[in-house]
């Protein structure tokens, strides 16, 4: 994991008033609940007690309750009443878990991944997809590291073997560059994929008015949009569960259809078809190996590679240069 950098991790329809919710998340198990004012606590989801999962606990008071001896525990992590010793005893200063950052934002549980006085303020999101631009979900678990299922949207070259029958229909099978650019933690890339005429794929230095075509973009540290067009958006999220998983956030967003009854069906039927491409995808990534993505893996790579090797080498740069502060 990147170190460092606000996580999608959760719908914020998957935290609901009035009752704690588990995950593992980050290869650690996580309780999440909301308060009174429908603010999102995130805590180690293991009772520092006798180890029980606090998200089978309940929330009163704004805190939540163990449910094997009923400790309570506030947003910081501490415990702020043990029962068994009386309500108004005081609390050793050891009855305590980790607390973690996390905030609710443009239909997400954001979860900071290292200490909350380096968060920065601002959520990685699209800037554009933060607001009045109406979308509809779907999700799903992958038995695969996120990087495998993040560099499967950065993969330009598979689109006509995977999707020979949906988006890679035309065998494309020549990829021309593809042009990449980072802004700051945001990285598009330009494709042009043609049938095979005999002639040679362009370099990027080579393509002209790449800026016309189709772009696709990867955020640090776990989103990823198709840029369709102005008013259509595919998007996705990819919360890390641990080394082996990942849970997908699959969204289209569209401004195309505003009639309200009609927008909404049209996000979720392109959200159907979006899922059927999600699994042509899965069938494919499934059998990857290792589960797990580094920058130097032994592969044989390919200049239409581009993306991946771009992703890995910032994912690399950041994690060093965490390591080193």
């Amino acid at each position: 994991m990147i170190p460092d950098q606000w996580y999608a991790v959760m719908a914020s329809s998957e935290v609901k008033p009035g009752r704690p919710v588990g995950v593992v998340r980050f290869g650690r198990r996580l309780v999440l609940w909301r308060d009174e004012k429908g603010d999102v606590a995130c805590l180690d989801g293991t009772c520092c007690h006798r180890g029980a999962d606090l998200a089978a606990g309940r929330v009163e008071g704004g805190h939540v309750h163990c449910p094997f001896h009923g400790l309570r525990y506030a947003a910081d992590g501490r415990v702020v009443a043990i029962p068994a010793n009386g309500l108004g005893a005081e609390v050793p200063e050891n009855f305590r878990v980790r607390p973690w950052l996390a905030v609710d934002a443009f239909g997400f549980i954001w979860m900071f991944y290292g200490k909350p006085a380096d968060a920065p303020d601002d959520l990685p999101m699209f800037q554009e997809l933060r607001r009045g631009f109406p979308y509809a979900e779907r999700l799903e678990v992958w038995d695969v590291h996120y990087s495998r299922a993040i560099e499967n949207q950065l993969d330009v070259i598979h689109l006509p073997f995977v999707h020979s029958n949906t988006i890679g229909r035309g065998h494309k099978t020549v990829v021309n560059g593809p042009v990449t650019k980072w802004d700051a933690d945001t990285l598009t890339f330009y494709v042009k994929n043609e049938p095979d005429r005999g002639q040679t794929p362009q370099t990027a230095d080579e393509m002209e008015d790449w800026e016309q075509l189709n772009s696709l973009q990867y955020r640090v540290p776990n989103l990823w949009q198709n840029r369709i067009s102005d008013d259509l958006r595919v998007f996705a999220a990819f919360a890390p569960i641990d080394d082996e998983h990942v849970k997908i956030y699959l969204r289209l967003y569209q401004r195309i259809v505003r009639v309200p009854v009609l927008r909404g069906l049209v996000c979720a039927l392109g959200n159907v078809a979006n899922g059927v491409i999600l699994h042509q995808d899965r069938r494919v990534v499934l059998t990857q190996r290792p589960k797990k993505t580094e920058l130097q893996m032994g592969e044989n790579l390919l200049r239409g590679d581009r993306p991946v090797i771009e992703f890995r080498s910032r994912r690399d740069e950041l994690k060093r240069a965490a390591e080193e502060r």
